[in-house]
This record gives structure tokens, sequence and C-alpha cells, in this order.
């Protein structure tokens, strides 16, 4: 009873030491002018922000905004707030902040920059294809706006590229899904995540090994002449690829390898013609 008794007053102890010695962060404002004080919490989030100290910067800059909130300096301490979270890979804080600012400051000059962040929030929040699906789709979203609203900017350049490495995910997605319908030897639901690719996902690495299944399925539950038309289709876009050679191998011997004269000046893509056959 002693020595716990002992273990109690040494613990209040070293609660005690511990206490006197943390220093907590105090914001004081020291101009007496409004504006003033203003750039100085803005300038002090700034200091705060170049130290690391993540949260204490975006303390200062929320004090902008509640200092002077009709200011220039308000959107700006908004989307400061925004970037300091972003930036320590705070996601979810940098898009409550951005979906703050889009709300509040409507029209403002940096709309295309918030919408850009917004989106790379999402972006970097995709760890599994398999199961991150809203932040893809969020992603996507807001990508495909800012190319829409802001087309000439650096942004909408970016979010061209950021669209093809997502339609690359999805198309993953899809064939994932499929080569488990198709283990599992559910050919109707395998068919259609592989025609699903062919038909939104076209331009990805995995448009090869979609084609290649349909041939496959196809031939496998007697529709040969469908078959063929997936296999001419793979061969005409990709005649020196391992699917085509291995969906070449599946028909009959009789169905004779074609060669194809691709015309530079056609005014429609093979691709997009035998495409039609299937919608």
């Amino acid at each position: 009873m002693k020595f716990q008794k002992f273990l109690l007053s040494l613990l209040i102890l070293f609660t005690l030491i511990s206490c006197s010695e943390k220093q907590e962060k105090i914001s004081i404002i020291k101009e007496d002018n409004l504006e003033n004080q203003m750039i100085e919490a803005y300038n002090e989030g700034l200091e705060e922000f170049n130290k690391g100290d993540i949260f204490f910067a975006v303390k200062k800059f929320n004090e902008v905004e509640l200092l002077y909130p009709q200011s220039i300096w308000a959107p700006r301490s908004n989307l400061m707030a925004a970037y300091a979270f972003y930036s320590s890979l705070y996601f979810n804080d940098a898009i409550y902040e951005l979906e703050r600012f889009l709300e509040k400051y409507k029209n403002h000059p940096n709309t295309d920059y918030a919408y850009y962040l917004l989106a790379i929030c999402h972006y970097n929040q995709i760890v599994d294809e398999k199961k991150d699906l809203g932040e893809i789709i969020k992603a996507k979203n807001y990508f495909n706006l800012l190319i829409e609203k802001y087309p000439d900017t650096d942004f909408a350049e970016d979010a061209r590229f950021k669209l093809e490495l997502i339609d690359e995910i999805l198309a993953y997605k899809e064939l994932y899904l499929a080569n488990y319908y198709l283990s599992r030897e559910k050919w109707i639901p395998a068919m259609n995540r592989y025609k699903r690719i062919v038909n939104q996902y076209e331009t990805t690495i995995f448009i090869e090994e979609a084609l290649f299944r349909l041939v496959e399925l196809n031939f496998k539950i007697g529709l040969e002449h469908e078959a063929k038309k997936y296999a001419s289709l793979l061969g005409y876009n990709y005649q020196s690829s391992e699917w085509y050679e291995r969906s070449y191998k599946i028909l009959n011997k009789n169905y004779k390898k074609k060669e194809f004269n691709k015309d530079l000046n056609e005014k429609e893509n093979l691709l997009k013609r035998f495409k039609k056959l299937f919608d």
C-alpha cells in the first residue's frame, strides 16, 4: 500500500514538473491599427509556416480572416492555410479550407488554383484503386472542371496529364474485376468489364489484354464470329503484340492472320468503327 502511494506521489510530481516546463505558443497582437494587426498576423503565419509549425501558422492565417474579413488578405490567408495543411499531407484539413474558400470567396482570381489544389488533395489520397473509387471520382471531376472552365492555364495542362493517369487506374480496376469474374467462370460479368475497357479506356495500356480476353471468352462460349471481330481489332491496332499472337492461336486453323494496310488519311479510326459493331 505504501509502495502504491509512493508511485502515485512520484507520478504527480513528474506531471507538475512537465506542466511547468511546457511552453505553449500564445498569439499576441501588438499593433493598435486593425490593418497593421492583420498584416502582422499574416507575416507571423508565414514565418511559422517556414519554420514548419503548420498548426500555429494556420491559426495566424485564420486570425487574418477574423480581423479583416473584407480585405484582400483574407482570401489569401485562407489559401495559405489550405496550402500549409496540404504541404504537410493533412489533405482532409486542406480540403476543408479549400471548400470554405470556394464557398466564401466566389469569383476570386485564384479560384482556378483552389480547384487545382482541391483536385490534387483528392488525387494524392488514391492509395488502392480497388477501394478508393470515391477519391478517384472526385479528383477526376475537379480536373475536368479545370479543363472546362480554365482551359488555357497551367493547371488545366497538368489536369489533362493527371486524367490520363486516372484513366489508367480506372481501367486497371475494371481489369481486376473482370479477371476476378473470369477466374470464377462468370463469363458474362467478365465480358461486360472487358467491354467497358474497350469502350471507355481505349488509350490505356490495358486495352490489349481486354481485347484478347474478349476473343478468348467469345470463342469459349461459341460466338466465333464475335471472337474474330475482336481479333481483327486487336491485330489492326496491336499486330506486334503478344496478346494478338495469343488470340490468333485461339482461333481455328482456317482463320488466317490478316495483314492490314493502314491508310493515314482515313477520316475515321478503325478502332471506333469496330467499336460500333458492339454497341
